[in-house]
């Protein structure tokens, strides 16, 4: 019986701690590239050419060292965090909106507009990712607003199938039909009435997708295809690292350790989120 009642004390302590490590990790970084306009003015950018390749923790001036510019490690990989989330967060945000109203409507009123929607959706489903993202980005050419605008394309039907699913279970409810029998209009239901009930499972996606993101934007930078090479970013200077892997790891291992944190910490806030708002999940571990 003991082992039984401390079953969930711990099972409740490891949530809190994947609560707490995550805001950490996801907090600290946000906060970091916020402020790094105060704590780096020059935007990474600043060079020394006598301080080329230097070594982590052996100069105050440079904690984790300089890469091979002169320019300071740490500056470059807060600043470049600044690319990394922004095209996480925003190409969520577009992807979100458009597949939340698209499986909205689908689910709500059926019929050829549910079909028309969904076999869309299917038909990009269908679609190779990465090919089609370096296809895509090798025409257009590089850029942050062409990235987000790929992420928001190729991603909004995962909110769209999953929206959909939810309001096919809600809308023969009862507080719905009710709804319907004393005349209130079908745009107050389901704005009003179905979308509160949904918006859980949409935010555990969006703190994965986020994370998600970030790894994709840093991936096809590192591969020539995302964010502009002059913009400090995680994934371009992972490329810019590779050929010193053995003579100056820490120009790539520090970007691709932000990169790590970062994703960690979104990672264990959706696992977190999961189990907070999907109450039925959580009790049958």
């Amino acid at each position: 019986m003991a082992t039984d009642r401390a079953a969930p004390s711990s099972r409740r302590f490891f949530k809190s701690f994947e609560l707490i490590l995550g805001l950490i990790l996801t907090g600290g970084m946000c906060l970091a590239v916020l402020f790094s306009p105060l704590l780096f003015p020059e935007g990474g950018e600043g060079m020394d050419l006598m301080a080329r390749l230097l070594p982590p923790f052996q100069n105050p001036a440079h904690i984790l060292g300089t890469d091979p510019l002169g320019r300071d490690v740490l500056a470059r990989v807060i600043v470049g965090g600044k690319i990394s989330l922004t095209v996480g967060i925003l190409s969520v945000l577009g992807a979100v909106i458009i597949g939340t109203l698209v499986g909205l409507v689908a689910g709500y009123y059926r019929g050829i507009t549910e079909m028309l929607l969904m076999r869309f959706a299917d038909i990009q489903l269908a679609l190779p990712f990465i090919l089609i993202a370096i296809m895509f980005l090798a025409i257009l050419g590089t850029g942050v607003d062409k990235v987000i605008f790929f992420m928001v394309v190729a991603q909004w039907v995962q909110y769209a199938r999953l929206v959909r699913g939810s309001v096919l279970a809600l809308r023969e409810r009862e507080f719905i039909l009710s709804a319907r029998a004393i005349g209130v209009g079908n745009a107050r239901i389901i704005f009003t009435h179905i979308l509160p009930n949904v918006l859980g499972p949409i935010v555990i996606l969006m703190t994965l997708n986020v994370a998600n993101n970030i790894l994709l934007e840093s991936s096809l930078t590192f591969l020539g295809l995302g964010v502009d090479p002059l913009i400090p970013s995680w994934g371009g200077m992972l490329a810019d690292g590779r050929t010193y892997l053995q003579s100056a790891w820490w120009v790539s291992v520090f970007p691709g350790l932000a990169i790590m944190f970062t994703v960690l910490g979104l990672n264990l806030l959706g696992d977190w989120l999961r189990d907070y708002l999907d109450p039925t999940g959580q009790t049958s571990k």
